[in-house]
């Protein structure tokens, strides 16, 4: 039964492109499924004898140790589509899984920055002029600026950067391509970057990622994590601040000073737009509090942005 799900894994990466972080996220839910289909049903020799009860007796096992469902609704989709896979390939006759709606996901509203608090969080990372605060600074100017993703962002190498164009490049999910423009205080940060502070972490000439740690290799999510998390605390912020938190408010802020809904999924390279619209459910007082808040540097990152 292991097997066919190293197939199902190999096709969606041939096939659909998926991130090495999406193929991960989909091994460990399936092997997941088939450790609870072992315990509970030890009789089973392939996915063929697994049954429409069995997967629902699944989703009521996650939902009783207390998953969040959008982690529940995740796991579902990934046995759905496995099934379907299994039925394409003639693995099996019937998909169990036809007739099984997905979990409905409780949407929450996105953590976001006031305007105030992302300055500061920025004006944090200009009080040293260390190689470390001189990559640090440019990290967190290009996440505000553009609103990557953090697997973005540390998936960058210095060729996808364009400062004369102040533009970057990236791969977002699926492996789809988009430029983005960078305001001109990012661009800065990345020029004495590269210039003064990346040079202190290079070790291999060859090394091509643009965000370099200590050991002058690509620089990890977790490590971009914990360098935002440092510098929140710097700057007196309670709230937890993430890579995403930046993301929401780069969004947010450009909803608040006049940008498209279309403007900004294109910039944060969702497929749907409603997945964007989740940002138009902020209420009225926060949109209008990020506005008030903003200064002629939050305009011109609108202007930019179209």
């Amino acid at each position: 039964m292991r097997e066919k799900i190293e197939e199902f894994l190999t096709f969606v990466s041939a096939e659909k492109g998926f991130s090495k972080h999406t193929l991960a996220a989909y091994r460990n839910d399936l092997t997941q499924f088939a450790d609870f289909l072992e315990r509970t049903s030890a009789s089973i020799a392939s996915w063929a004898e697994v049954t429409r009860q069995m997967v629902i007796s699944y989703v009521l096992h996650l939902k009783e140790r207390e998953y969040a469902s959008a982690t529940v609704a995740r796991k579902v989709a990934a046995i759905k589509s496995f099934f379907r896979f299994l039925v394409n390939e003639g693995a099996i006759a019937e998909d169990p899984t036809a007739t099984l709606e997905s979990p409905k996901v409780k949407r929450h509203l996105p953590r976001v920055l006031s305007r105030e608090n992302v300055n500061r969080l920025l004006a944090e990372t200009a009080k040293a002029s260390t190689p470390k605060a001189l990559r640090d600074r440019a990290l967190l100017e290009l996440l505000y600026a553009t609103g990557m993703r953090a697997s973005e962002i540390v998936s960058l190498d210095v060729d996808d950067v364009n400062l004369a164009s102040a533009s970057v490049r990236c791969f977002g999910k699926g492996s789809k391509e988009r430029i983005l423009p960078i305001h001109r205080r990012a661009v800065a940060a990345l020029e004495e970057y590269l210039e003064r502070g990346r040079l202190r972490f290079l070790k291999d000439p060859g090394e091509r990622a643009l965000f370099l740690n200590p050991r002058g290799t690509r620089l990890t999510r977790q490590g971009i994590w914990l360098i935002i998390k440092e510098y929140a605390s710097r700057a007196g912020i309670t709230a937890e601040v993430t890579p995403h938190t930046l993301r929401h408010s780069f969004a947010t802020h450009l909803l608040a000073g006049g940008a498209t809904l279309r403007d900004v999924q294109a910039l944060l390279g969702h497929s749907n737009i409603s997945t964007t619209q989740i940002y138009t459910h902020l209420t009225g007082d926060q949109l209008r509090e990020a506005y008030d808040e903003a200064h002629p540097r939050a305009k011109e990152e609108v202007k930019d942005a179209r």
